[in-house]
């Protein structure tokens, strides 16, 4: 397995470059640029600004300065903020992180439970339940979901800040520090759960009920185990297969950030900055934010693929 994970990590580098390729003339070759987004600029001014970064050149000289500053760390000077790339994501990509990281985690440990349990009483009350809320969910637009939250818990009933990241003005550190964050982070954490725990709990309870009618499972109760051993130990292993595809897709959502939640509740993370670069067509920061991203599919399509073979014994890398 060794060799083959090699063998798609050197397969990965012309992958990244072509799509490094793509990403950089799509955004040069879109019409205008962030000079141009200021119309009162003297034209003389505006020369000498394009001149400066960069923008007269030809696109294929520019796309050859970038991609030999992108290998060496360097994704280019933000226009909007005044500041390297890298040093605007690592800014605001953490933010984004943690409501990612938690929504992701609350979303699969949910999903799994409410998946199993509807396999196992498949055509219960509980299993129709179950299917009701989870149609329900995945039918709610999550800017509307998110609104409503905000106003049951935000606005009438004040339990929740209405948006931010943080209480204006506050100095807290240390444990309270997480706290206020905790509190500003409830709302948009719930509206991703909920939003994505449909799907997934789909998925687990197609492929538990496909899996439980199996030979081996008849076998592992003639045996006598436990049904919980049956379940969890034999059938739920099997049935993760095909989730796994879907975590290594949802892998680059921890560093994309939520653009529509992040705007709804004024989250200051990546999702939300991009929306300001588009308005002032800060491309440079377009372009490092989607080459990251391009580069988190990627490992997550070479993690899902291990996680395969640490799955199922039987799947084989060659």
């Amino acid at each position: 397995m060794r060799g083959y994970m090699t063998k798609r990590l050197l397969f990965a580098i012309p992958t990244l470059l072509s799509a490094s390729l793509i990403i950089f003339f799509i955004f040069a070759l879109t019409p205008g640029d962030f000079v141009d987004n200021d119309p009162s600029l003297p034209a003389t001014r505006a020369a000498e600004l394009k001149a400066i970064y960069g923008l007269d050149k030809p696109v294929l000289e520019r796309y050859l300065h970038w991609i030999s500053q992108a290998i060496h760390g360097d994704l280019g000077y933000s226009l909007k903020y005044q500041m390297p790339v890298i040093s605007v994501l690592k800014t605001y990509i953490l933010n984004s992180f943690i409501l990612s990281s938690v929504s992701l985690a609350l979303t699969w440990i949910i999903s799994i439970v409410l998946g199993i349990l509807s396999a196992v009483r498949r055509y219960s009350w509980y299993d129709s339940l179950v299917t009701l809320l989870v149609f329900a969910t995945m039918s709610f637009p999550t800017f509307f979901l998110g609104l409503l939250l905000i106003k049951v818990f935000s606005v009438d009933l004040g339990w929740f800040p209405v948006g931010g990241m943080q209480t204006t003005n506050t100095n807290a550190t240390g444990l309270a520090y997480i706290w206020d964050v905790s509190k500003h982070a409830f709302l948009p954490v719930a509206v991703l759960t909920i939003a994505s725990i449909g799907s997934i709990t789909r998925i687990v309870r197609t492929d538990m009920m496909n899996i439980i009618k199996q030979d081996f499972i008849r076998t592992a109760r003639a045996k006598g185990l436990k049904e919980k051993t049956v379940v969890y130990k034999h059938a739920l292993r099997n049935a993760l297969l095909p989730a796994i595809t879907l975590l290594g897709l949802e892998i680059p959502f921890l560093f994309s950030g939520a653009i529509i939640t992040e705007q709804v509740f004024n989250w200051p993370g990546i999702g939300f900055i991009n929306m300001q670069a588009i308005s002032f067509r800060d491309y440079p920061v377009l372009m490092g934010f989607t080459l990251l991203v391009t580069v988190v599919t990627i490992v997550g399509n070479l993690l899902a693929e291990w996680l395969y073979a640490v799955a199922d014994p039987r799947i084989r890398l060659k």
